[in-house]
């Protein structure tokens, strides 16, 4: 006779059929993590294998010959033209404020300038929108009805001031995050360019090496060095390629490796000496960043331990004294 009697359950749900979607969840992840493992490819190979082509086609003075690559290229540039058509009649695009757009799309590693043209468009239309979803949201279906007339008007403005800051703050976080991945892997960049000096390598192919060598681990810094390799090789001037690095990476630890390979282009200093106390002082300015977090860590960690781990701590020492006390307390009537 089969039993239809329910199982245990634990705020309401049946405990086997949340373990059961719990091991089967575990189990899924496990097969990902195992495939991501298995399957994993260098993420500089494609980027590396576009800017070669390139540095091919500047070299022989082509264009690409592939007719639906010039047509999708035309067809992007119209567009552009046409939003930066639009914005001029409008009045509210000014040259220096697509140089500075223009800047902080390198900062964010997005290669196309002609994006900064977008960038400025978005800033114009999304406070409008953000605007009028506001607008909808708060007084024609009234979401809030709690709310006052203040608050429905400050909720208001700040839909559209972060419709207005809203391209801004994405690129600013992306250029943050690129900025200190470019910073971790310098200093064993800066070894490799020391080791590649000292083998007697050039310095568009001693950065291609590095390229290579820090693409996987590091593949952000991979690619800035490799599309700095592939500019040595073909622009007229070498400052042009290490001020195109300088411009491309919101890092004064960048700029100062820019300033002492142009300082070496043009004096003839040894380029091994200068990289390797250059490396020394990244390294030493990486353990004072440590050493200045493990610093700011008791204070940080000053809340969580009063909110979540005394709580806890208290329950688990005093909760089975609680429980006897409590037990005794409630034997003592029964006993008279």
């Amino acid at each position: 006779m089969i039993s239809n009697a329910p199982g245990p359950t634990l705020l309401g749900f049946d405990v086997i059929v949340v373990g059961t979607l719990l091991a089967a969840v575990a189990a899924l992840a496990v097969m990902l993590a195992i495939y991501a493992a298995v399957t994993v490819k260098d993420p500089m190979a494609k980027r590396v294998k576009a800017l070669t082509a390139r540095r091919d086609e500047l070299k022989a003075g082509i264009v690409k010959a592939n007719a639906r690559k010039r047509t999708s290229l035309v067809r992007r540039n119209d567009k552009t033209d046409k939003v930066k058509d639009t914005l001029a009649s409008m009045k509210v695009l000014q040259q220096s404020q697509i140089e500075v757009i223009q800047q902080k799309l390198a900062w964010a590693g997005y290669r196309n300038k002609e994006l900064a043209v977008y960038v400025i468009g978005a800033r114009l239309v999304l406070p409008v929108v953000f605007g009028i979803v506001a607008f909808v949201a708060l007084y024609v279906l009234n979401v809030m009805p709690e709310w006052g007339s203040m608050k429905k008007l400050f909720g208001l403005t700040a839909a559209v001031g972060f419709g207005y800051k809203a391209p801004e703050i994405y690129l600013k976080n992306k250029a943050t995050k690129r900025t200190d991945l470019v910073r971790k892997g310098l200093p064993d960049a800066l070894d490799l360019l020391v080791i590649c000096a000292e083998a007697g390598l050039t310095v568009d192919a001693a950065f291609n090496r590095v390229a290579k060598e820090l693409g996987r681990a590091y593949p952000e810094l991979g690619d800035e060095f490799a599309l700095t390799a592939i500019e040595l090789s073909f622009l007229t001037e070498r400052k042009m390629a290490f001020d195109n690095l300088a411009y491309r990476v919101n890092l004064d630890s960048v700029k100062g490796v820019v300033t002492t390979m142009v300082q070496t282009e043009r004096y003839g200093t040894p380029l091994a000496s200068a990289l390797r106390v250059l490396s020394a002082e990244f390294r030493n300015e990486r353990m004072m960043r440590a050493e200045e977090k493990a610093a700011r860590l008791p204070a940080i960690m000053t809340v969580p331990l009063i909110l979540f781990i005394l709580p806890t701590l208290f329950i688990v020492i005093l909760g089975p004294a609680a429980c006897s006390i409590s037990d005794a307390f409630a034997a003592k009537p029964g006993r008279s």
